[in-house]
């Protein structure tokens, strides 16, 4: 091949990944733009930049002075944290276990974990409100974290697995000799080391458990335990809707997600590149 169709072919591959960056970010500027410009400007000019005589932030006061917003948020906050919590710590001990000890139907056992990633949890979604009424868990937070830790462990096990079997051996027989315990070498000798494949499973967890309106709306529907993305909800009426707090709400919504992902970007994305290769 001729060393002039290799710059053609960078160029089309960055053509096309700047085409698919505008298609994922287009819609998610759209809703920032709009959300800082009042009604009549949201539906008679919805692609352009608010101005002097569009700017308007009545949205944002609508939302913020709503004090059960800010408790969406809370709960949001809660299940989302603690759901990461339970999924990396789990996940982690899950993945060790396979990666380092060979039993019987150690490969069975990582397969039908596995399975779950092909899956849709939602698929069981009667069986598991029929398990949640029977242990009376039905409007509580609580639900919402067990539902979530069970929907994030496969692709967490999955991950954890792969990098933890490259942790050298040689390194954890010398814990082993210096008297650490299987704990001591879990947690201070493997985690550490697997940094960037907690960071890349924490970032693939939250973004689903921030996002999902499903089980808020079938678990815990009641205005107590209500997350932020069904609390945005709460300004869709059936006659009138207020879309300058719709797109308020989901704009704040955003923050968390960004700033998880500002955090740990570098994390991420060594995460990533070296999963690629495994």
């Amino acid at each position: 091949m001729r060393a002039s169709a290799f710059p053609l072919r960078r160029g089309l591959v960055h053509a096309v990944l700047l085409a698919y960056a505008a298609l994922c970010l287009g819609p998610v500027l759209l809703v920032v733009v709009n959300s800082f410009k009042s009604r009549a400007a949201i539906f008679g000019a919805p692609l352009s930049l608010p101005g002097a005589a569009t700017f308007d932030l009545g949205g944002y006061r609508t939302v913020l002075g709503q004090g059960a917003f800010l408790g969406y948020f809370a709960n949001s906050l809660a299940v989302t944290v603690g759901s990461i919590a339970a999924v990396l710590l789990f996940g982690a001990m899950a993945a060790f276990a396979l990666s380092e000890y060979r039993f019987r139907l150690n490969g069975a056992l990582g397969l039908f974990i596995a399975l779950g990633i092909m899956v849709p949890i939602r698929l069981g979604t009667v069986a598991i409100l029929d398990e949640m009424v029977a242990a009376h868990l039905v409007g509580t937070l609580l639900a919402l974290g067990l539902i979530y830790t069970a929907q994030g462990l496969p692709v967490a096990v999955f991950i954890l697995s792969e990098f933890m079997a490259g942790v050298s051996k040689d390194l954890k027989d010398a814990g082993r000799i210096d008297g650490l315990s299987e704990y001591a070498i879990f947690f201070r000798l493997v985690l550490p080391l697997v940094r960037p494949a907690l960071a890349t499973v924490a970032v693939f967890t939250m973004i689903p458990i921030w996002n999902d309106l499903w089980f808020p709306l079938i678990v815990a529907p009641g205005d107590a335990t209500r997350t932020v993305t069904l609390g945005a909800q709460s300004f869709i009426g059936q006659f009138v809707t207020n879309w300058g707090a719709v797109l308020a709400a989901l704009t704040l919504a955003m923050v968390p997600v960004l700033a998880l992902y500002l955090a740990f970007s570098r994390q991420l994305i060594r995460g990533i590149t070296a999963g690629a290769v495994k």
